[in-house]
């Protein structure tokens, strides 16, 4: 009878997977919100799920708070000297109940130092100030305001633009503190619109009466104000009572975006994504060696990983759809959140047949990236309002979604690519193998994504059709969208007629990116077209960082085969360099 015996080394390799799992599900288990936000006996979770209404939806303070601060100061959360972090719903109730103490925060985020010599900052050791160090030369200030508001805004300069958006930030701490943002007062049974806590107040005395909800919104503040925590926590009671009794479809709501707000989803999926990268990455470099186990064993460690991450990020594009009552795709925030979902489930789906560790790797940076490129775009409510232009569920489900899978498959095209080109000139990693399976999978995707960016581009000409009463207009989100569609079917044209082989294909696809990043936002920093709700001017520099390593990498992939470390090391690899590839 034969016995197979475990060695320690097989046990490991089995047990490594099941480790790595384990851990990721532990850090995500750690990151999960429990229990109340609490500043001393203030129950102030409670105060973070009351109802509000502002850009265009109902919300809960909790996303107010948020969602203000990021603006104003860049981040979530405050910090003042010798405290630790605090959270934005502190910020905005000291911000509406105790105003005076709420000036002295120093939440404005400043960086540029024209603006800060014009408040009077001569010593730049920090980048955030309070609201009373902008009041200290709040005449100088308003004169450049001024001046800067008779500019066309495409037409001020860097300092008056930085003023301007100061300004902007100065309103917005004002508006709230005066009450009049975000709208606090829910309809009642003699009204249905939403109204700010000033005018409930001045229709009060205007009529001789209070309406209940203002009154009860009034003495949380009240209470707050006063230092009655007891008090307060009671009055909040009070107010949540009379919401069961008047509107009472708005908690269950609130309550999961509270919840959605403190997991941050896609924040934990960017540090799951690096996990991921990493271990790809060491799988490739133990690949080299034949005889060790170790690829296998970090490949799947990496892909279990991936799944638990592609789950939280499904979880965390469903929560969004739940919430904004909208497909995934509303604007360039979560084109970006999409983009990357889309592209891990294709990556993976490319990885199910080869099992090589590419599509783990290609996957966790694009999911990465596209997470770190929604976090920037991240200011303000990324749910708010929808254009009316594009106030459509079916066409929003439709062409944006199909056309959105297309800039994802296109930009893992374009990635492969990458892989391909740094990975052949720099390493010996492209084995004949490897250089067959990259072939196939930048072919396959791009097929796919001729498909979808061909479809998504007549859906959106139909689309504009309907709402402008013409198919086509040469505008620049068009024009861009086209581009796509060209590119791809040049690349396969290419390919098919035998003008050019893998290295070709490759370095084809990696040009793709620059098509897509222009199309995707490229056009939209142009300002001109219809497509004004999704113009922006930030990202220019970003932008052409990225076009520029593309084309870089572009430039390595030209080089003479001769100086490709892989050709050197693998002289077989020279025939996929030199015959027509087969279809």
């Amino acid at each position: 009878m034969n016995t197979t015996l475990s060695t320690p080394q097989s046990n490991l390799h089995r047990a490594l997977p099941v480790i790595a799992l384990l851990l990721a599900v532990v850090f995500v288990l750690y990151k999960t919100p429990r229990g109340e936000i609490r500043t001393g006996d203030y129950n102030l979770h409670a105060f973070s799920l009351l109802p509000s209404t502002a850009d265009g939806r109902v919300k809960p303070l909790d996303t107010v708070a948020r969602t203000s601060l990021q603006v104003i100061s860049g981040v979530s959360e405050f910090k003042l000297e010798g405290k630790r972090k605090q959270p934005a719903i502190v910020w905005l109730a000291d911000t509406m109940a105790k105003p005076e103490l709420a000036r002295t925060y120093p939440i404005f985020r400043i960086d540029d130092t024209g603006v800060l010599n014009l408040i009077g900052i001569k010593s730049h050791s920090r980048n955030r100030y309070s609201f009373n160090d902008i009041l200290a030369h709040r005449d100088a200030f308003l004169k450049q305001v001024e001046l800067a508001s008779q500019v066309a805004p495409r037409e001020r300069n860097l300092f008056q633009r930085h003023v301007m958006e100061l300004w902007s930030h100065v309103q917005l701490f004002m508006s709230i503190q005066e009450m009049q943002y975000p709208y606090l007062v829910p309809p009642d049974q003699t009204r249905t619109e939403w109204r700010p806590m000033t005018q409930a107040v001045d229709m009060a005395k205007a009529h001789g009466q209070e309406e209940p909800a203002a009154l009860l919104m009034s003495n949380i503040l009240f209470k707050y104000q006063q230092d009655q925590p007891e008090e307060f926590n009671q009055a909040i009671v009070a107010y949540q009572n009379y919401l069961a009794a008047n509107n009472p479809e708005l908690a269950g709501r609130l309550a999961f975006e509270v919840f959605f707000n403190r997991l941050s989803p896609f924040y934990l999926c960017t540090i799951l994504y690096m996990a991921v990268f990493v271990l790809a990455a060491f799988s490739f470099l133990f690949r080299a060696n034949a005889s060790s186990n170790w690829a296998q064993t970090l490949g799947r460690s990496a892909m279990w990983i991936l799944l638990l991450t592609l789950a939280i990020h499904t979880f965390g594009l469903a929560a969004r759809i739940y919430l904004q009552g909208r497909p995934p795709v509303t604007n360039l925030y979560s084109s970006a959140v999409f983009i990357g979902w889309g592209a891990v489930v294709l990556a993976i789906l490319l990885e199910l047949p080869f099992r090589l560790s590419i599509g783990t790797l290609v996957s966790s940076l694009i999911g990465f990236v596209t997470l770190i490129i929604a976090m920037n775009l991240a200011e303000g409510d990324t749910m708010e309002m929808m254009q009316a232009v594009l106030d459509s569920n079916f066409w929003l489900a439709t062409h944006v979604i199909i056309i959105t899978i297309g800039y994802s498959s296109t930009f893992l095209a374009g990635l492969l690519g990458v892989m391909y080109i740094l990975g052949g000139t720099m390493t010996r990693m492209i084995t004949p193998e490897l250089d067959r399976v990259f072939a196939r999978m930048v072919y396959g995707v791009i097929c796919f994504s001729l498909l979808m960016s061909f479809t998504g581009t007549v859906l959106g000409g139909i689309w504009a059709d309907q709402s402008w009463g013409r198919f086509w207009g040469w505008d620049p989100k068009e024009n861009g969208a086209i581009l796509i569609v060209l590119w791809n079917a040049l690349i396969l044209h290419a390919r098919w007629g035998g003008m050019v082989r893998t290295r070709g294909i490759m370095v084809l696809a990696v040009f793709g990116n620059i098509i897509t990043a222009w199309s995707w936002f490229g056009t939209n920093m142009l300002g001109v077209g219809l497509h004004s709700y999704g113009f922006m001017n930030a990202a220019f520099f970003w932008l052409a960082a990225f076009k520029m390593s593309q084309v870089g990498v572009i430039l390595t992939g030209l080089l003479p085969l001769p100086l490709w470390k892989s050709f050197a090391t693998h002289p077989t690899l020279e025939a996929s360099a030199v015959e027509k590839p087969q279809a």
